[in-house]
């Protein structure tokens, strides 16, 4: 239960994600800015999140999305300035939001002032000592210091030159190579990193969102290890991959929490670690992060024995520590559940569909993400919203690849296209040069002629559009308090029906093809319709294929 001075608010928190490129342009150059998102906070507000998450607006070259960043401590002129990432603090605090921002502690960009020292100084020089710099093998060194690849295809390592003008050491890079890894052995690293903190603490923001939490520890000696590790990130035969969830990560995040801890709010700290829940859960024991996302869940076909073994395995996990359990279905890395779900098999979630590739079924993809979303908001715990989710935004699948920038589409030799299609600039009008998210139509990514018919202005009226049914639920959720609430499990005598309570409100999902007959039985509705994810999805006793019902339970009292 959410504590009435709001100090437990993470822990039943609904946090919708911006990716600043995408959401908002005010000053017509095509790409996304801080005073744009400031401008449309309202929205935010009203769809009813408690907080937002920014997706980094730091100085960057942009060779992975702003991922890639050259100052921790500033904001990239093509997003604004300190005093706009102020302004927006400010407003959204005014409108009762609280502000999540990126922490990228695994890596910086190649352009970085202390990376730019290291190359120019000598092998084994303490600048040098920052990142992981070694020496190649083979007779001359020319080959990588180990068989590790990249998360962007191709070798993890790149070989610089020296002063000199030879070939010289090489450097480890998990992503790109404009993407140098930390070393976090050095005390340097981490008094850096609380100096950004703390900077950002100062100013305000509410707490962060780590990026690539899990791997910014390495394995003693950077072992080879030649297994894939895309995805969810398993144990090989009792061993987790040198790279990612090594034991040393929990010292750093304990150093962290007690920044935080020193902050009135809290402050908080959310993990994202592609990790199974039981390896999740060990980053968010009480004096660790707050939060870590729920990436199994967020890779699950549409089953409902799939969702039901991973909503108890995520619950028991984080319970063990005494952890609320986070769910996410979308986010700027996967491509976009009400296209994911438009498929009848399993899905690469970040490699991207082209013209030319098979294409998802619109229909069927945004009626299961409409019912997805509904039962993800009926479970107890926090939730993590993307931009333009409430829209039923489809992932764009037409790009044309000359327009590409992920940089896994150059670096995989166009085999794999990347996450381009869930970045696309979202739209506010339907109509307008760029359906009301810039003054231009040359927008940094283009977006299909279609959109306006997803605008947000579009559905504002419509009480059957997807805007309507996620300001509904978001609604109901807080009145209900069903994320401070505890989950029940009804026995509904169908494998494709999922049923639960959760504190007033009886959450049903039938995740088959025909129509189910709800039993009489434990597990029917109790009460009034309060949500459905379509229009008439439970109707004379019957649920509807693909859709999902809140129901009032206890007389019909959800407060």
């Amino acid at each position: 239960m959410t504590t009435p001075d709001g100090t437990d608010w993470w822990r039943t928190a609904v946090i919708y994600q911006v990716y600043p490129r995408s959401f908002a342009d005010l000053d017509g150059d095509g790409t996304g800015d801080l005073a744009g998102i400031t401008a449309r906070l309202d929205h935010v507000a009203a769809l009813g999140a408690d907080a937002v998450w920014l997706s980094p607006f730091y100085p960057s070259p942009q060779a992975d999305g702003g991922y890639d960043v050259a100052d921790y401590r500033d904001v990239d002129p093509v997003y604004g300035t300190l005093a706009d990432a102020d302004a927006l603090l400010a407003r959204a605090h005014e409108l009762g939001l609280r502000v999540i921002a990126d922490l990228v502690p695994n890596h910086c960009s190649d352009q970085h002032v202390l990376f730019r020292a290291a190359l120019a100084a000598d092998p084994g020089s303490p600048e040098r000592g920052m990142f992981h710099f070694r020496d190649g093998r083979g007779e001359h060194g020319e080959l990588p210091p180990n068989d590790w690849q990249s998360m962007f295809e191709g070798p993890a390592w790149t070989r610089v030159t020296e002063s000199d003008g030879t070939p010289g050491q090489w450097y480890l890079h998990l992503f790109a190579p404009e993407q140098p890894d930390w070393n976090w052995d050095d005390p340097r690293v981490h008094r850096e990193f609380e100096t950004t903190l703390r900077f950002w603490l100062d100013r305000g923001v509410d707490g962060f969102r780590v990026d690539v939490c899990d791997a910014i520890v390495k394995a003693p000696g950077l072992p080879d290890w030649p297994h894939a590790t895309h995805g969810v990130v398993e144990p090989v035969d009792g061993v987790m991959p040198p790279m990612w969830d090594q034991e040393g990560i929990h010292a750093v995040f304990r150093e962290w929490r007690r920044i935080l801890d020193e902050y009135e709010g809290p402050r908080i700290l959310c993990a994202e670690a592609w990790l199974p829940p039981e390896r999740a859960a060990r980053i968010v024991r009480s004096d660790e992060m707050h939060q870590a996302f729920n990436f199994a869940y967020l890779s699950l076909p549409w089953d409902a024995a799939a969702i039901r073994a991973n909503v108890d395995t995520s619950i028991a996990a984080n319970d063990a520590v005494g952890a609320p359990t986070t769910w996410v279905l979308s986010n700027h890395d996967v491509m976009r559940h009400a296209s994911r779900f438009g498929y009848d098999g399993p899905v690469e979630l970040e490699a991207g569909v082209g013209v030319d590739d098979a294409q998802p079924d619109r229909a069927t993809g945004l009626r299961r993400a409409r019912a997805a979303t509904l039962l993800m908001l009926g479970l107890p715990g926090s939730a993590y919203l993307y931009q333009g989710e409430e829209l039923g935004l489809p992932e764009v699948t037409t790009l044309p690849d000359t327009v590409r920038q992920d940089p896994v589409w150059e670096r995989s030799g166009h085999r794999i296209r990347g996450r381009d299609g869930c970045r696309v600039p979202i739209p506010w009008t339907p109509d307008g040069p760029s359906f009301g998210f810039s003054s231009t139509a040359d927008t940094w990514l283009p977006q299909p002629a279609d959109f306006g018919a997803f605008a947000v202005a579009a559905q504002e009226e419509d009480e059957t559009s997807t805007l309507a049914m996620y300001r509904l639920a978001l609604a109901v959720r807080r009145r209900a308090d069903l994320g401070g609430g505890t989950l029940r499990w009804h026995d509904t005598g169908s494998r494709s029906v999922l049923a639960w309570s959760n504190g007033g409100v009886t959450v049903v999902g039938n995740l088959g093809p025909e129509p189910v007959r709800l039993p009489a039985a434990e597990g029917a509705p109790g009460g009034d319709v309060l949500v459905e994810s379509v229009p008439g999805a439970f109707t004379d006793g019957l649920l509807a294929a693909d859709a999902a019902v809140w129901f009032a339970t206890d007389g019909g009292r959800t407060t």
